[in-house]
């Protein structure tokens, strides 16, 4: 999951937790809202784990190369 991903399940969740008053008979928003925003910090978390490694390699991985020029012989 990405840090947007993360981000939007967080956001998400809070709006079913905190902003509707409406209430269905049949799930607990209240409920669903929190479990979305659990998982979105959990996927937030990921991501940033994710990001950090990623870069960790690249930098790890780059190849510096080293040439060495004559100049050509005079005529």
């Amino acid at each position: 999951m990405t840090i947007a991903g993360g981000l939007a399940l967080i956001i998400i969740g809070a709006i079913l937790r905190y902003a509707l008053e409406w209430q269905p008979t049949w799930v607990d928003l209240d409920v669903l809202g929190t479990i979305l925003m659990i998982g979105g910090a959990v996927g937030l978390a990921a991501g940033f784990v994710m990001t950090a490694m990623r870069r960790r390699r690249q930098a790890a991985a780059q190849v510096y190369e080293q040439r060495y020029y004559r100049d050509p012989p005079s005529p």
